[in-house]
């Protein structure tokens, strides 16, 4: 299962994510999206989870949580679009 997780503090890291949603199950990745240019946290990142029941109780938990002195927001991830140009 694929979670994406928002709001987060922008001085978050992937290991800190990934220590927060491994209360609730075998976390396979996580990681915090960055701007490419500055290399600064956008303040969203992915986990992955293979356990789609785990994945779900990490979801009800953390939704809503505070993390970092910011309520954060966890979700399904919906599937990426691929654009043609």
């Amino acid at each position: 299962m694929n979670i994406f997780v928002s709001s987060l503090s922008f001085k978050t890291t992937n290991e800190e994510l990934k220590h927060m949603f491994e209360a609730y199950g075998e976390v396979t990745s996580a990681r915090i999206i960055t701007d490419r240019d500055t290399r600064r946290s956008k303040g969203y990142g992915f986990v992955e989870m293979p356990n789609d029941s785990e994945g779900n109780a990490a979801i009800n938990a953390l939704n809503g949580s505070e993390q970092g002195g910011r309520t954060i927001n966890a979700s399904v991830a919906r599937e990426r679009v691929q654009r043609s140009f």
